[in-house]
């Protein structure tokens, strides 16, 4: 294994105990330290030993102890035994040796072999001890030698003690039992911070756990005791654990300053340095499974020489700067330096071996972990007594916060203006009903008053709230007398029947069995609620409508039962009558449109939907010179007009792939019209969501591109209303077209509102009057001049004008003689698909239409 002692001796504050050390026993005790003679030289097998001992370039060892540092040639040890008959153990007192090799020559013949180290399961040790054991005997007038052999991958330290067997059974009773009182002392601190921090669940306590445990753990591997103890039969194991253990205890010490000394608030800079230190120590751990020893080794010692310097230089700093951890910190961590010091000195010869030097390390490290309690302790004590006082000052506060909710929860459940209970409530109640009696049948009713906003812009909206106040007044004193009416609210002081569901809707709830047994009940409840009110001299009337849902007829859940008689209430019936039940089959919001737009989705991937072509006349050259692609969906039953398929679309997203199909599709039909001999252009529609699409421009140009015998024959329609949503992009996403070629035409032109000075601004060709002013210019002279002037006013600005809506010849007539350019409508033909429009464009002769025209 590796030598690790040294290296952690020099850390400072970092080592609990070096490798191997004991209390010295007294001289009698131990046998005489022999010479030893040292040789550098291969491993060799038995038969060739006797050859190494002849060998001439043996050298004596200068000091006491073998020692070459980091080597990784293999070396000879002979030393003579002086003739003490009996049995004997020879102590190689560092545990961290790969291969060992002893041999025991009688006058110079082998009679005893054994093989240990580290590299091989701790099984096969002579003695069952974490340092070299090897017993041996000794016999009286026999001349005999130890021969070594010693290999190791890490630190070439032989520490070699020769000992009579009971000596050296009772000086290792007396060292284990030192280390048994050690140990017991860091487990003690360990269970008892993790008691601590299992009842306050503080990462503080769960941090100290772990650093002491490292501490622990880092002197049981260092003496060898895991090896023997946890995986007697995993060598790599062992060795792996000594790399990992040292970057272990740097990380959770630095977590355990950091939390202890509350860096993060007393200095924010310092803390995000340990935060990095921290890191580092993952990566050290992680570069332990991937780095060669020497270099992981080096590259733990390095983090651990840095992190150590800051945590001992952290401490008094955060002394000085009256950090209340920080002197029990300091105190602890000069206990750990100082034993640490001792034992270094000793092991560097500076200073004598005795019980102080020997266990420096263990007893300042112990001091460190008792004092470290004492200081988690009294902060524990502050902790709570603080907590106490900030107890009593929770429950002084308790008292007002409980009045404080039970406000708060009335003023939630509650219409701040009327009092009564609000749609959350009357929500809370329904529920409650349903679930605790779901045999019944409830009428949910609500009740909007239809003239609140003009009385609002007559009055204003202080006199609005108050007008509210009296007709809640009005209404609950009304719907209480109403058979079957069930209360919303219950208190020892009232009952309320009626809930303020919005500024001008209220909501009431009744037994449906008891109030349908009572038609009269209801005619004369409906006709009090009409009555106007009286208020300030004036009777003004609300024009109440109620609409009813009925449990479980209409709906089996709270939201759906007042959203239908909401659609009750707004409908026609509860207009005339002031009173409607809610109807299925007048439901215009049903979940079918939810289910459109599946289908919708569904045909636009599997090609459903059609382009169908409308065309424009030249009233000029009597002839066809355009056509309009309009999107139908011919496979559905029930047939959906395309404004309905283009809304459906815009609201949900679909837009943008149904807009680039029309094109692409736009494209294949006039392609066929050109291979049948019709070069007209194609106009299609967009939409304003298209205009507002970035890449849209893009998307068009790039088509064009693939397309080269189309371009400028693709017309993009946006009606006038869809550009004055958003002008700014619309004017920026239209220039973008023109400046790629691609003819832009305004459509419905006159629906909208867009002033004159935007109109010219406008990069489009053409204009296409709105139908709704030109289906009547025959018969109302208003709209004559209307569209008159429109031709006029877009001729000036050089726009083409198309008229659109052209039901009749005596229409197209007229606009002939206003100068219009274009006509589109029914009078030419409906919207046909590409087939019929062929066979159309072919049989219908332009002859025909100009006769038609004159």
């Amino acid at each position: 294994m590796r030598h690790i002692a040294l290296i952690f001796a020099l850390i400072g504050g970092f080592i609990l105990m070096a490798p191997g050390a004991h209390a010295e026993p007294s001289a009698s005790s131990r046998l005489p330290q022999p010479s030893i003679a040292f040789l550098k030289a291969p491993p060799a097998n038995i038969d060739a030993v006797p050859g190494l001992l002849d060998r001439p370039d043996w050298q004596p060892l200068a000091e006491e102890t073998p020692n070459f540092g980091y080597v990784t040639d293999n070396y000879w040890y002979r030393m003579p035994l002086e003739s003490s008959p009996g049995n004997q153990v020879l102590e190689i007192s560092y545990p961290q040796l790969d291969y060992v090799r002893f041999y025991l020559l009688a006058d110079g013949e082998i009679v005893q072999t054994v093989v240990t180290g580290d590299h091989l399961p701790f099984s096969e040790r002579p003695l069952y001890h974490p340092s070299f054991l090897i017993p041996y005997t000794v016999e009286p007038n026999v001349e005999y030698e130890i021969l070594l052999s010693v290999k190791t991958s890490g630190a070439h330290q032989v520490p070699i003690r020769l000992w009579q067997q009971n000596a050296l059974f009772d000086a290792l009773t007396t060292e284990d039992r030192l280390h048994s009182l050690y140990y017991g002392i860091l487990i003690t601190t360990i269970f008892f911070n993790l008691f601590i921090f299992l009842a306050l669940r503080e990462a503080t306590y769960l941090y100290y756990v772990l650093s002491t445990f490292s501490y622990l753990f880092l002197m049981a591997t260092l003496r060898g005791v895991t090896f023997q103890v946890f995986w007697p039969d995993n060598p790599w194991l062992q060795n792996q654990v000594m790399l990992m253990v040292v970057p272990f205890a740097v990380l959770f010490a630095l977590l355990f300053a950091r939390s202890f000394l509350r860096l993060w608030e007393a200095a924010p800079r310092t803390d995000l340095l340990l935060q990095f230190l921290s890191g580092v120590s993952l990566l050290a751990i992680l570069g332990t499974f991937v780095l060669e020893f020497n270099t992981s080794i080096k590259s733990s010692v390095a983090l651990a020489l840095s992190a150590f310097l800051v945590l001992i230089i952290i401490g008094p700093l955060q002394w000085i700067r009256r950090n209340p951890q920080a002197g029990f910190y300091t105190i602890a961590w000069g206990l750990l330096i100082i034993g640490t010091m001792l034992t270094a000195s000793n092991k560097y010869g500076l200073l004598p071996t005795n019980w102080l030097t020997t266990y420096g390390m263990q007893v300042g490290s112990a001091l460190e972990a008792i004092l470290l309690t004492i200081a988690l302790a009294k902060r524990l004590y502050n902790e709570r007594e603080d907590r106490l006082h900030a107890r009593e000052a929770e429950l002084r506060a308790m008292a007002a916060r409980r009045s404080a909710e039970l406000r708060m929860m009335d003023q939630a459940l509650h219409n701040p203006l009327t009092g009564l209970p609000n749609r959350t409530c009357f929500e809370m109640m329904i529920n409650d009903l349903i679930a605790r009696v779901p045999d019944r049948r409830y009428a949910i009713a609500v009740i909007h008053l239809n003239n609140l906003q003009s009385i609002t812009k007559t009055l204003g909206h202080r006199n609005t709230d108050r007008l509210i106040e009296l007709a809640a007044t009005r209404y609950h004193s009304v719907v209480r007398e109403i058979p079957g009416i069930l209360a919303i609210e219950e208190t020892d002081q009232r009952s309320v029947y009626l809930a303020s569901l919005e500024p001008a809707t209220f909501g009431f709830v009744v037994d449906a069995d008891q109030i349908s047994a009572a038609p009269r009940a209801i005619v004369i409840g409906l006709e009090e609620l009409r009555e106007p009110i009286d208020y300030l001299g004036m009777q003004l009337p609300l024009d109440p409508q109620i609409g009813t849902a009925i449990f479980p007829d209409h709906a089996q859940d709270t939201n759906s039962l007042i959203r239908r008689a909401h659609i009750a209430q707004d409908s026609d019936e509860a207009r005339d009558r002031g009173l409607a039940y809610y109807q299925p089959t007048r439901d215009s919001y049903s979940a079918d449109r939810l289910t459109l737009v599946s289908e919708l989705r569904q045909a636009l991937q599997n090609e459903e939907l059609a382009l169908h072509l409308q065309p424009k006349l030249s009233l000029a050259s009597h002839t066809v010179v355009g056509l309009e692609a309009l999107i139908r969906w011919p496979r559905r039953k029930s047939p959906i007009p395309a404004d309905e398929i283009v809304a459906i679309a815009e609201q949900t997203g679909l837009i943008r792939p149904l807009t680039r199909w029309v094109l692409e599709q736009s494209l294949e039909l006039r392609a066929r019209l050109l291979d049948r001999g019709w070069p007209l252009s194609v106009s299609v529609n967009i939409s304003p969501n298209n205009l507002r699409e970035p890449d849209f421009p893009d998307f068009v140009q790039r088509l064009m591109n693939n397309h080269h015998r189309h371009r400028g024959a693709i017309t993009l329609e946006v009606t006038e209303t869809s550009m004055m949503q958003d002008p700014a992009n619309s004017l920026k996403a239209l220039n973008s077209l023109h400046s790629a070629g691609i003819p832009v035409s305004i459509d419905d032109f006159g629906s909208g509102y867009s002033s004159l000075s935007y109109i010219k601004q406008l990069p489009a060709s053409e204009i296409k009057i709105d139908r709704s002013l030109i289906t009547d210019i025959t018969t109302q002279p208003g709209d004559r001049v209307i569209v008159q002037t429109t031709i006029d006013m877009c001729h000036s600005l050089g726009y083409t004008v198309v008229a659109e809506g052209v039901e009749d010849e005596e229409t197209a007539d007229l606009l002939k003689t206003m100068g219009c350019d274009m006509i589109q409508g029914y009078w030419l033909t409906p919207p046909l698909p590409i087939d019929e429009m062929l066979v159309w464009l072919s049989s219908h002769t332009m002859s025909a239409i100009s006769r038609k025209l004159g």
